[in-house]
């Protein structure tokens, strides 16, 4: 595994300020090993000064690699298109706010040697606000269902992943990624450790969880039929309901030979039953809009530019 080679793919956003000392740790971690390694940086269209940096680190560093997109398609959109240029062995994905240590690197790789298919780096103790932990634990929650592995618990964007990991999915095309999602269609061997996790370095990250909510909505219903089912669910209860109002009904007329009387009682039913309906046509609505941006064949990301 020492002799294996590397790509560090890192999706970039307005992060200029911490780029090169990313890549400076980066490359004393992996230097030493005498592989072959290259750090992919992807510029997922910063508003700052970030691709100028990384051109500047590629012009001074063989190793580094920069690819700019068009515009912002998302973390793993980005992560995606370094995955698919990255030209190693075992290929390590980070951060770019310096929250994942470099210098933890070895021990995923490590790990990843023991026979399994893809490690993810655990936070002991993540830097986040209260809403933040709530959104990401909603988010682990649906990516259980739509990876189908307990292993879900423990995502993190610190992951390590042998290269054919993916094969699987290599012609996947469509607008919502979810690089975990992905590497459940291909690996079945899938591990965590405990690493450090440090506070971002400079500004705010741009994950708000208005954001993550997205995210875990897009998964849900990109990658899963968990929405269907409860929606097929809901109208099967509520019919049960509606056979249980329509028994009471009749029961009452047959007994005491009146109907049940009052408005309320009517309203109560139709608003019960009317917004059963909506909730089963919006989530097929839905489904409809990720078949309609799929027969769109609306781009995963489109690469303006490169430092090769």
């Amino acid at each position: 595994m020492k002799r294996m080679s590397v790509s560090v793919v890192v999706p970039v956003f307005n992060s200029e300020a911490t780029l090169s000392e990313l890549v400076h740790r980066v490359s004393s971690v992996l230097q030493p090993r005498g592989a072959p390694y290259e750090i992919l940086l992807v510029n997922d269209g910063s508003r700052d000064g970030s691709w100028r940096v990384i051109q500047g680190l590629a012009s001074e560093d063989a190793a580094v690699r920069g690819i700019s997109l068009t515009r912002n398609y998302g973390q793993h959109n980005a992560l995606l298109c370094g995955i698919r240029a990255a030209r190693n062995q075992l290929i390590v994905t980070m951060d770019d706010d310096l929250q994942h240590p470099p210098e933890e690197i070895p021990r995923l790789m490590e790990t990843l040697a023991e026979g399994y298919d893809v490690i993810y780096g655990r936070p002991r103790s993540e830097q986040h606000g209260l809403w933040r932990r709530l959104a990401s634990a909603l988010t682990r929650l649906t990516l259980r269902h739509a990876m189908g592995a307990d292993i879900a618990r423990h995502v993190s964007a610190f992951r390590a992943f042998r290269a054919e990991a993916l094969q699987g999915c290599a012609d996947y095309r469509g607008p919502f990624v979810s690089i975990d999602v992905l590497l459940a269609w291909s690996a079945s061997r899938f591990a965590a450790i405990d690493v450090s996790h440090r506070p971002r370095a400079v500004g705010r990250s741009s994950y708000t969880v208005r954001k993550l909510i997205g995210h875990a909505l897009n998964m849900m219903t990109g990658f899963s039929i968990l929405p269907l089912r409860l929606a097929s669910l809901v109208g099967f209860g509520f019919t049960l309901i509606g056979i249980g109002v329509l028994a009471y009904v009749l029961g009452r007329y047959w007994l005491q030979g009146g109907s049940v009387p009052g408005f309320p009682f009517l309203a109560s039913v139709i608003a019960i039953f009317s917004g059963a309906q909506l909730f089963a046509l919006g989530v097929i609505g839905e489904y409809l809009a990720r078949m309609h941006f799929r027969m769109m064949e609306r781009p995963t990301y489109v690469v303006r530019s490169t430092t090769d």
